[in-house]
């Protein structure tokens, strides 16, 4: 259904990186793992090594999924805007192009605690 405005509308987007002091929102999704509904989301500074959200809270959150602690990172497959990609966790998120508000997914083949019970 079309909508017409009455007057000009001006939306302005109140979760701008400008907004965030600093830090950016970043998605991280675990493919077929639903014992999580949503992407974790992070507030974190551009600068953090990706290696250092990977091994801190992304691996703390994902602790409940009895598949967690056989996760060898070196062995998931990531994609970054639906595509293969191959991060660097030495470098920082803003020199892996990861930008505000940015979703991450990754794979753990032979890892799908979930998947095969529904």
């Amino acid at each position: 259904m079309a909508v017409v405005a009455l007057k000009e509308y001006v939306g302005v987007s109140r979760d701008r990186v400008e907004n965030f002091h600093g830090k950016q929102l970043v998605y991280v999704a675990w493919d077929y793992h639903m014992l999580f509904a949503a992407p974790f989301m992070f507030c974190v500074e551009p600068q953090m090594k990706l290696g250092e959200l990977v091994r801190g809270p992304l691996s703390a959150l994902m602790q409940p999924d009895p598949d967690a602690a056989a996760v060898d990172w070196g062995k998931v497959e990531w994609l970054k805007l639906g595509q293969p990609w191959t991060p660097d966790f030495e470098r920082s998120l803003e020199e892996n192009g990861i930008g505000h508000k940015e979703q991450l997914r990754f794979r753990t083949p032979g890892l799908n605690t979930l998947r095969d019970a529904a």
